[in-house]
């Protein structure tokens, strides 16, 4: 044996389904069976560059140096099993599994890597015939698939001993079949829309751990805070984590490009596939009628994210539905609260950052969320950015003066690619103008600070943009007396009044 791939490694696995009861009835033919079974493989393997680096039984073990010419080797050997006359008078059905990821050679064989135990439980997955992958190959083959290969979504489940819910595709060529029964995982994932997140999550656990312990025992929970402090990517987090308890799924509804508030109960109807039939939903029903009989019996999770702006149908539509439905819980996302009975709210708070005058390693850095969140943001802008003795003031600087407001953090660390950190800093006296240049998928009012706090803004009344402007003569904050005495009518001019007793509101 030539020496195996170690590193990021493709493994394809192996076995036969149902075996056993073949050794049973027919030893002598089973054993003429085996013996063409393993030379098939091994000329599968073998051809599309594979090692087979142990047999145990039935069972094949081999490893590939890239995840592409394990899943050729996979779809050979299946084409080549399908053909075969077989002695017993029975096809022997094999199923496979493939998964890439780090493993450590030694000798002949790897050492124990938690590698080896999820491709283990992806092959135990498939059925005789079927060749499963995991998320990892498939983001591994990008444009590497055959015109003639395509791959079935079979969504999330949740694998004997595995702590997170493997994401697994299924391979269709021509010539195999197509069509198995459900794979045997412990369950399947709940249905849901929530979209692929292309960043890693940072920092939160406290918060996570305090929302879903709101959410044990209120039905409605809403997240608030100010533009960029991270409620979305908090609500998609946890939306993850409730997939088990809602069977009948996690439904994200989108609300931030949504003008018209009468169309909220039809963006809900849309994303739940509720159709119009007869010109009208379901035979001309009010939809909210709709709704309401077909979350009546479900027991589903709703995120209503971006509430803000059209903030009165979303408590109306809230408040009906958590009385008419009884198994749904509800997660909104607001810069203000709901305002309806039943409703528990959390503030979610900036990211932690460390303390100007504390001298701390670099290693202590990267325990605070905001500084982890800008070097990895910056990272993906400037590969191999990290942080240094050098630069580390800097960086702290930038995440103190951001606030440890996520968004914001994002909207600096696109800024390395031109300027270093230092530059970053000094020229964070004029944040208007430096903090641009987001996504361009990203909405229009997270792509600049400025527009950010244009967004705030514009969603006040009239009498508390003059509220808020008249505030600002106060430094340091200021007590409710104060604002009463200062802000209400008297010493402002005529046309602009304000009544004391309407400060407080």
């Amino acid at each position: 044996m030539t020496d195996l791939p170690t590193g990021t490694v493709a493994f394809l696995f192996t076995d036969i389904e149902g075996s056993t009861p073949l050794w049973e009835r027919e030893p002598e033919k089973m054993h003429l069976a085996l013996e063409r079974h393993h030379a098939i493989l091994q000329v599968a393997i073998e051809s599309s560059g594979g090692q087979v680096f142990k047999i145990i039984g039935d069972a094949f073990q081999a490893a590939f140096a890239v995840p592409a010419r394990a899943v050729e080797a996979a779809i050979s050997a299946q084409r080549s099993l399908v053909f075969e006359v077989w002695p017993t008078g029975i096809p022997i059905r094999v199923r496979m599994g493939v998964h890439t990821g780090h493993a450590e050679a030694r000798d002949d064989d790897y050492t124990a890597a938690h590698t080896l135990n999820r491709v283990a439980r992806i092959m135990s997955a498939a059925h005789g015939g079927q060749i499963i992958l995991s998320q990892e190959v498939l983001d591994e083959l990008a444009n590497r698939i055959p015109e003639e290969i395509t791959l079935r979504d079979m969504g999330k489940h949740r694998m004997k001993g595995l702590t997170q819910l493997e994401h697994l595709y299924q391979v269709i060529a021509p010539d195999l079949p197509a069509e198995f029964p459900r794979l045997s995982t412990l369950d399947i994932s709940p249905p849901n829309n929530l979209p692929l997140q292309l960043t890693s999550f940072i920092g939160r656990e406290k918060e996570l751990r305090e929302v879903m312990e709101l959410l044990s025992t209120c039905r409605l929970v809403t997240l608030t805070g100010p533009g960029g402090c991270g409620k979305t990517r908090l609500s998609l987090e946890i939306a993850e984590r409730v997939q088990d308890t809602h069977p009948h799924g996690v439904w994200l509804v989108e609300l931030a490009s949504l003008a018209d508030p009468s169309l909220i109960p039809q963006t809900l109807a849309a994303v739940l596939g509720l159709r119009e039939e007869g010109g009208g939903y379901t035979g001309g029903r009010p939809i909210l009628t709709v709704l309401t009989d077909f979350l009546r019996t479900r027991t589903l999770f709703l995120v209503l994210d971006n509430c803000e702006h059209l903030i009165e149908a979303c408590a109306r539509l809230a408040d009906g539905l958590l009385r008419a439905c009884p198994k749904i819980h509800i997660l909104a996302s607001s810069r203000e609260t709901l305002g309806i009975s039943g409703e528990a709210t959390y503030q979610v708070p900036s990211l932690g950052v460390p303390d100007l005058h504390e001298l701390l390693s670099v290693d202590q850095l990267l325990q605070y969320a905001s500084v982890k969140l800008f070097v990895e943001r910056a990272g993906t802008v400037l590969p191999g950015f990290t942080v240094t003795g050098d630069n580390a003031p800097a960086v702290v600087q930038v995440c103190h003066r951001l606030d440890g407001i996520p968004l914001v953090i994002e909207l600096a660390a696109a800024w390395v690619k031109m300027l270093t950190v230092e530059q970053i800093a000094t020229r964070l006296d004029d944040r208007f103008r430096l903090l641009t240049g987001g996504s361009r998928t990203a909405l229009p009012r997270q792509q600049t600070l400025r527009a950010l706090i244009d967004w705030s803004f514009s969603l006040l009344s009239e009498q508390e943009c003059i509220l808020f402007r008249r505030l600002s003569v106060f430094a340091g904050g200021w007590t409710l007396d104060a604002a009463e005495a200062v802000c209400a009518e008297g010493y402002f001019r005529a046309g602009e009044g304000i009544e004391a007793f309407e400060v407080l509101d």
